[in-house]
């Protein structure tokens, strides 16, 4: 045996508390993981649905489907495009914006918990390692506190 006998397996357990860690700060947010991420995306830069689209992993359609149900509830706000009518952008309402600063800071406040358990230093050592792994994601366009992409909305949204 080596001593990463496992970490796959843990690793994958790690995944399985931050999802749902995740999901319940969204859920206290009455909030989908998805509609979540895709409002922290738009957070302080419009996007057009096709960037959205690849950037949450999700098709077109679903795409129209999940912003459908979060315009409805004033959260976002679509515009076409003067030069291209087809072409629509999405950004948050006040109301949007409000609700995703909320998030943030209770994902900020609630997620590194997960580690509480580890001693100072090896929380510390935890944070830099996770940020090493995490930079080329915050690198790009999505900001750092949109998590992984979904295949679809789960379920309801």
């Amino acid at each position: 045996m080596t001593e990463n006998d496992g970490f796959g397996s843990n690793l994958v357990w790690l995944s399985v508390l931050v999802q749902r860690r995740y999901a319940q700060v969204c859920a206290d947010h009455d909030l989908t993981p998805v509609q979540a991420t895709l409002l922290c995306v738009i957070k302080d830069q419009p996007q057009g649905m096709g960037e959205l689209a690849q950037v949450l992993g999700v098709a077109k359609n679903a795409l129209s489907g999940l912003v459908d149900r979060i315009e409805r509830r004033g959260l976002v706000h679509r515009e076409a495009l003067q030069r291209d009518r087809r072409a629509v952008t999405l950004s948050t309402t006040a109301l949007g914006k409000e609700i995703v600063d909320a998030l943030y800071a209770d994902v900020a406040r609630r997620m590194p918990d997960i580690a509480g358990a580890l001693p100072a230093d090896e929380r510390h050592q935890l944070a830099n390692s996770v940020a090493r792994i995490t930079a080329p994601l915050t690198a790009s366009p999505m900001p750092d506190a949109a998590l992984p992409k979904a295949d679809s909305e789960q379920s309801s949204g």
